[in-house]
């Protein structure tokens, strides 16, 4: 299995906040996650390498939003599911891209 999070990732993304002043449609969706079980998708924006908290946009069966995902709680599904993988095909993109 794919890891989720990789030294070469954590050393280039953004860090938390570091974006907060970039309109939306201009930040940069960094890498995917998604869920093989589910519909469910999240693009990270920013990271916390220290705290595996990312902040980035999620996209559930029934709602779209801009929040908070913890790669150790992630981590903790797939012990258990294996369920949540990081799509390694993705390209960078800014938000105002994102066809979905």
């Amino acid at each position: 299995m794919k890891k989720l999070m990789t030294k070469e990732l954590e050393e280039v993304l953004p860090k938390l906040y570091a974006t907060e002043n970039i309109k939306l449609e201009e930040k940069i969706l960094q890498v995917r996650y998604r869920s093989t079980n589910s519909n469910w998708e999240w693009y990270l924006i920013e990271y916390d390498k220290d705290k595996k908290l990312a902040f980035g946009y999620v996209i559930s069966e029934e709602d779209r939003e801009l929040g908070y995902f913890s790669l150790e709680e992630f981590q903790e599904v797939n012990e258990e599911r294996r369920e949540i993988v990081r799509d390694t095909e993705f390209k960078a993109i800014k938000f105002k891209e994102l066809k979905c």
